[in-house]
């Protein structure tokens, strides 16, 4: 099966200087991909000149005259800039012209943006937005919601644990994840309404539930998922990219700190470097708007060639292994 992956290739911090590397790197390693690259051709082109190599016959370039910027409001981004790079990359999903669309652009506007246009599947309320979080077994935790709904009803966090179920066994190849419901405490009495209620849900559900699960479950890896409302996620994300920023700055300072450090660093380089790796949170670049009817990839702004890539490799996954209409199948069959 081929994928067609379309790039929002203006979006993000850095623009073509990432998405057009990224892309023509993601080609080299599948052959079944087809790139189709959004934005301004003149700088596009001058981009794809720099890689000579690079099989331009499963590259298309598509015009679209507006960038959509980081701070825009999303009222300005969604009503007035109707040929950006963003949005027309959108609609070649809805046209069957992709199979996904990866942007580092806006979250807010991307977001509105796709539901607009590609609207939400049958017997999903909200769309959430879900992504792996480094864990100490080396794998990830996937969480939702990440911030595309701050206040959420007991049926929303159950409608998210559907859709991660889903996406967990597509894109992980995990047959049965377990999910976890972010709580203050394990115990049942433990949480406000909405939480309590939402665990009486997921307890009745033919889902993998494990039961509550407290902040530190999600580094631990405790369950495979985790659900939570968008507040709580979105300060949940952003402290652990802080958190892995700061190791990552620590283990920098030891091997700098004195010609004595460097050397006692050198016998720990190898498990150092692995520990560096293992929370990078560049392998873990690609959050996916669940809920959606098509498959939309959210790059981090700031994401470099290397994070990139990676988003690239879950809208693929997420695409070839359809992930999208398995989700709306599972809903279907929850309603019978």
């Amino acid at each position: 099966m081929s994928v067609t992956l379309a790039i929002d290739a203006m979006g993000g911090d850095h623009g073509v200087v990432v998405t057009v590397p990224a892309c023509c790197d993601f080609l080299e390693k599948h052959t079944d991909v087809k790139i189709v690259l959004v934005g301004d051709l003149d700088v596009l082109k001058q981009a794809l000149n720099k890689f000579p190599k690079a099989p331009m016959e499963r590259i298309q370039i598509i015009a679209a005259s507006e960038v959509v910027l980081m701070d825009d409001p999303i009222e300005i981004a969604l009503r007035r800039k109707k040929d950006s790079s963003m949005r027309v990359a959108i609609e070649q999903v809805k046209e069957g012209m992709a199979d996904a669309i990866i942007s580092s652009g806006n979250t807010g506007a991307l977001m509105a943006i796709s539901r607009y246009i590609l609207k939400t599947l049958d017997g999903v309320d909200r769309p959430a937005i879900a992504t792996a979080i480094p864990n100490e077994l080396g794998l990830g935790t996937t969480m939702l919601d990440l911030g595309a709904n701050a206040d959420c009803e007991p049926m929303h966090l159950l409608q998210f644990a559907h859709m991660a179920n889903v996406m967990v066994q597509v894109v992980d190849g995990k047959p049965h994840p377990s999910i976890g419901l972010l709580n203050i405490g394990e115990e049942v009495i433990k949480g406000n309404e909405v939480v309590k209620q939402a665990g009486e849900l997921l307890r009745a559900s033919k889902l993998n539930f494990y039961g509550n699960v407290e902040g530190n479950d999600i580094f631990k890896g405790t369950t495979d998922i985790v659900v939570c409302d968008g507040f709580v996620g979105n300060v949940v994300l952003k402290a652990s990219e802080g958190l892995a920023k700061m190791m990552s700055g620590l283990i920098r300072q030891e091997f700098n700190r004195s010609w004595f450090t460097k050397l006692m660093a050198v016998g720990a380089m190898v498990p150092l470097l692995r520990v560096r790796k293992r929370v990078d949170h560049r392998r873990y670049n690609g959050a996916v708007l669940l809920g959606l009817r098509g498959c939309v990839i959210k790059s981090h702004g700031s994401a470099d060639r290397f994070a990139f890539g990676f988003a690239l490799d879950r809208a693929y996954e997420a695409a070839k292994n359809r992930m999208v209409e398995r989700i709306a199948e599972a809903f279907v069959a929850e309603t019978k």
